[in-house]
């Protein structure tokens, strides 16, 4: 189990990062990922595969003023 933004997900295959965030349309120019409490390089997201017990946090920027 793989938890993200708080929430339980168990994938059914290895998945790496950035297919996790393509699969949820997130917008990488938009995003900021944590896994285990560190972030995460943009560029290594694709070769990230998540594993059993990662915590992954995903924050979305919001423009505004």
């Amino acid at each position: 189990m793989i938890t993200v933004n708080g929430k339980e997900f168990i994938p059914e295959q290895p998945v790496t990062v950035a297919e996790y965030l393509e699969a949820n349309q997130y917008q990488i120019n938009r995003i900021a990922v944590e896994l285990n409490y560190e972030i995460l390089p943009k560029n290594t997201y694709a070769s990230t595969v998540l594993k059993d017990g990662d915590i992954l946090e995903i924050v979305s920027f919001v423009g505004g003023g």
